[in-house]
């Protein structure tokens, strides 16, 4: 499984370009039928060993957060802004790839050369510019135009209990899901890998308006900010601790008895499971759950240290509750 999560994760692939993740995808799914909608959603309809009594779409998106060029100035800088919700924090000093191959450094004015009071002040996009080593705009458009996407150029790293890498969100549900179609699930089921979850759960939406599931299971990272500084009631939720289940965030009030039903399979299972504690974030359940005449939805989530970054952290051991509270649960719902 964490082979393919990198493969999964090396490829680039910011919202609107994720087509190197579908075709790669395409590749795994041997003699399963799938269809590819008009705006890029991958829609892979599962024969399972048994007929399913109601219909279940599990969802994880393909895209990762990025950035796109908006500007060349006379001396070969790219301007730019962000695909997906990126702080300028982690921005500065990071290396970018664009489409074309061509790498870059995300830079801003040196510390020597500010006034002090530019020292003070919070870091804003406005003040970056990507840098590709051209010394004119018409160097630098030989290798990028307005218009043409770039990545975070992250390496992966095992260190044994944790994962390091950029785009775990949400090449880390993409896997499980692969994992799921390859081991044939106990019921029929419906598997979308979606496109443009960063800029506002484009997707997903247009792909549940086609598949018109009765349940989802959406797979998907969300913040872990049990960090030093950070009181315990801010953590958000815990590495280490397990799948995260949601009650609400940001674009969805889920399902009441389809939480409390992951709930309980999680212990009677024994799979290491957690409640979210705070209503923050969104993923493709808040488009889902809205679609056709209203769905059921759920939300399984890996806590992810650091995510939209160059360098989100998973544990392995949430990796494998995730999958294996994803596995039960599907089940459940679809046979019910």
């Amino acid at each position: 499984m964490f082979s393919l999560l990198k493969e999964l994760c090396l490829l680039n692939g910011t919202s609107g370009r994720e087509d190197r993740i579908r075709e790669f995808i395409i590749s795994k799914l041997g003699d399963n039928p799938y269809t590819v909608d008009p705006l890029g959603n991958l829609i892979v309809e599962v024969r399972g060993k048994n007929r399913a009594k109601n219909k279940v779409m599990v969802s994880a998106h393909m895209d990762e957060v990025g950035f796109i060029a908006t500007y060349i100035t006379d001396g070969g800088l790219i301007k730019f802004d962000t695909v997906g919700g990126i702080l300028p924090a982690v921005m500065s000093g990071r290396r970018v790839v664009f489409e074309s191959g061509a790498v870059g450094v995300i830079g801003v004015r040196p510390v020597h050369l500010m006034s002090e009071d530019e020292k003070k002040k919070l870091l804003t996009e406005d003040r970056l510019y990507i840098d590709i080593g051209a010394s004119s705009r018409e160097e630098a458009t030989e290798y990028v135009l307005p218009g043409d996407t770039a990545v975070f150029l992250g390496e992966w790293c095992d260190t044994g209990d944790k994962i390091i890498s950029k785009a775990l969100d949400d090449r880390f549900g993409c896997t499980l899901m692969l994992k799921m179609i390859e081991e044939i699930p106990e019921y029929d089921m419906t598997f979308v890998f979606s496109v443009q979850e960063e800029v506002g759960l484009r997707g997903a939406g247009v792909a549940a308006n086609k598949v018109r599931p009765d349940f989802s299971v959406v797979l998907e990272a969300t913040t872990a900010a049990d960090i030093s500084g950070v009181s315990p009631e801010n953590f958000v939720c815990v590495q280490g601790k397990g799948a995260v289940i949601s009650f609400m965030d940001n674009s969805t009030i889920y399902d009441r008895e389809t939480f409390k039903k992951a709930l309980e399979i999680g212990h009677k299972e024994g799979i290491a499971v957690q409640v979210k504690s705070a209503v923050a974030g969104g993923n493709d359940s808040g488009a889902i759950h809205k679609s056709g005449v209203g769905v059921k939805s759920a939300a399984i989530s890996a806590p992810c240290r650091y995510i939209h970054s160059a360098s989100c952290v998973l544990s392995k051991s949430d990796i494998l509750s995730c999958y294996f509270l994803a596995r039960a649960l599907t089940k459940e719902l679809a046979g019910a």
